[in-house]
């Protein structure tokens, strides 16, 4: 991992780079060297644990085709129907969708700044967590963040959304 000039960043990580400094966030967006579209290829480019990844995972609610934001622990996979309980049914969203939606392309869905406000929720886990890393905006751009700066900046309710296999 390197922490880049901010000025040679990809254009969408230039936009949150930005967008992190409104909200007084102040440390360095960091570029990986290898692609960060999976928590563990994250994980292992920044040299942490894949719980620690804070992985921005996109639905569609069907009633209304809102885009629903689910920032989720990296070693969870996401219980749609928990999802669903609190939101509404959802579909899938397809890479058109992402984009449109959020601005980002898909792996490098930041918790911010989206094109339509999405509906966010925060897996209740990332708070048993010192530290977080989430998407910047790009597949190879992450940044840095406690879980308290992140329900900070999302201003999104933190819930119980990972599957629990056996429960």
């Amino acid at each position: 991992m390197n922490e880049t000039d901010q000025d040679a960043l990809p254009e969408a990580a230039k936009r949150v780079a930005q967008l992190l400094e409104t909200h007084g966030y102040a440390k360095p967006i960091v570029m990986l060297p290898a692609s960060g579209k999976t928590s563990a290829e994250a994980a292992a480019g920044l040299g942490c644990e894949i719980a620690q990844i804070a992985k921005s995972i996109i639905f569609r609610r069907l009633s209304d085709d809102a885009p629903v934001l689910v920032i989720a622990s990296g070693a969870n996979r996401v219980d749609e129907a928990k999802v669903a309980a609190r939101v509404g049914a959802l579909g899938k969203a397809d890479a058109r969708f992402v984009r449109e939606q959020t601005g980002y392309a898909i792996g490098g869905v930041c918790p911010i700044g989206h094109a339509t406000k999405p509906v966010t929720l925060i897996d209740a886990d990332l708070l048993a967590l010192d530290s977080l890393w989430a998407a910047a905006g790009h597949p190879h751009a992450v940044f840095n963040l406690s879980p308290q700066e992140l329900v900070a900046m999302t201003g999104a309710p933190v819930v119980d959304i990972a599957a629990r296999p056996g429960v």
